[in-house]
């Protein structure tokens, strides 16, 4: 019998409408007791200090590159990066070799994460091997044990055929989730498309692209009334479509990345390849949008977009650079820096928005810090100021425009399936 008692803890538990402090006690994986002042014998003992204890952070966008590109990271070094950035689980995206387009792939998956200490759900494509061409059998990687559809990494551009995964999707009550830009009014842009591409003489990505295919997949989703989901939102405008989609009851639902509510354009201003991604670093305009939308409720989710890349692949030319940057181990940091700290997000809010609405949104259940409940924790400290060391990341990758950020807001461990995964210098 495997016994941990947590003392001192400051619960906060959106669920349960909970902020206490008290001990959890936990037996086999379940939490037995919660209280002030638990005692009891044989247990492993670790003293939060009155830090925070909320129901496990769920990010629901990440790339773990397994199967076909295990050099940038993989199942096992992905749950390590992201147990050490305070999180539970994570929904994993398709676009891997081959891509996650079949019931087998799905299973293969879920198979290789299930001794992990972190829930790894994997995502299935849209289209066969993410073509855009024809619908993937989605169906049977629900019955599989996909928890919702994308093809991100590049978007569904054709709408007859989105409109035929929301309708599909819609009968198994899971959304559509979408890389949202226009392919032809992107090209083949790099950056923002603005005074910084001018500047730089780079190829820019008009924001109008994000917002042009927003605006259309609200359209069908409305007709259909079908759930949709806008991953990384980036715009000023996608942010509003969001909101009025809101307003007028659809179920839409949308997420920011840390670095988008963060940084803005002038972050390439060096060609720094750490800055490039997809969609790139919008306007100081757009970044306040987010934090606002954030703020009243239009972006529903913070999600990473974790996207490891190996250094010999960002070493290049700027323009030859893949799109992307890992993003689970500085993301709490980052959240209550400029969050909660600036005072956009309370902690309840922040944590609703790394655990309670990702899970609500693929439909997983509510975790709860009760008795007889599975524990499922995440621990950090909101105070703690710390400095990003990206060579101490758990992740195979280190392709963070974070090295050397001083932040406010510090993951401390994980307690989920039983196992524990803890800072030793938190302790």
């Amino acid at each position: 019998m495997a016994r941990t008692l947590f003392t001192n803890v400051h619960i906060i538990d959106p669920v349960l409408g909970l902020d206490t402090h008290k001990d959890i006690l936990i037996t086999d994986g379940v939490i037995e007791k919660v209280a002030e002042h638990i005692s009891a014998e044989n247990v492993n003992t670790i003293d939060v200090r009155g830090r925070i204890g909320a129901p496990g952070f769920y990010d629901m966008h990440v790339h773990f590159r397994e199967p076909g590109y295990e050099y940038k990271e993989d199942l096992a070094t992905g749950a390590a990066s992201a147990a050490a950035g305070g999180f539970t689980g994570v929904a994993c995206m398709p676009n891997t070799s081959p891509p996650i387009d079949s019931a087998e792939t799905i299973a293969l998956i879920k198979e290789r994460a299930r001794t992990l200490p972190v829930d790894i759900d994997p995502i299935g494509a849209v289209t066969k091997a993410r073509k855009g061409e024809q619908l993937a059998p989605l169906a049977e990687m629900f019955e599989a044990g996909a928890v919702a559809f994308t093809d991100d990494g590049d978007p569904v551009h054709n709408a007859q055929l989105m409109r035929l995964a929301m309708e599909y999707a819609k009968m198994m009550n899971v959304p559509v989730m979408q890389h949202a830009e226009d392919p032809d009014l992107a090209g083949n842009g790099v950056i923002n498309e603005g005074y910084m591409s001018t500047l730089l003489g780079l190829s820019g990505i008009p924001s109008i692209a994000e917002d042009v295919m927003v605006a259309r997949d609200i359209m069908l989703a409305e007709y259909i009334d079908a759930r949709y989901h806008v991953l990384h939102v980036s715009t000023a405008g996608s942010i509003h479509a969001v909101r009025l989609a809101k307003e007028k009851g659809l179920n839409v639902t949308a997420e920011v990345t840390p670095h988008h509510f963060t940084l803005a354009e002038e972050a390439v201003l060096d060609y720094d390849h750490h800055a490039k991604m997809n969609p790139p670093l919008r306007t100081m305009d757009d970044v306040m949008a987010a934090k606002e939308g954030l703020r009243d409720g239009a972006i529903d989710v913070i999600a990473t977009d974790h996207a490891p890349h190996a250094e010999f692949e960002k070493e290049v030319e700027f323009m030859d650079a893949p799109m992307g940057i890992v993003g689970l181990e500085t993301a709490i940091g980052l959240a209550c820096t400029e969050l909660v700290d600036k005072g956009y997000l309370s902690l309840q809010e922040m944590i609703e928005k790394f655990s309670t609405n990702p899970r609500r949104i693929l439909r997983l259940p509510d975790i709860r810090i009760e008795e007889g409940q599975k524990a499922n924790l995440t621990f950090f400290d909101p105070e703690e100021e710390w400095t990003v060391e990206i060579a101490k990341f758990a992740s195979k990758s280190k392709n963070s425009p974070f090295d050397g950020y001083k932040l406010k807001g510090k993951p401390l461990g994980i307690f989920n399936k039983d196992q524990l995964v803890w800072n030793l210098e938190a302790s």
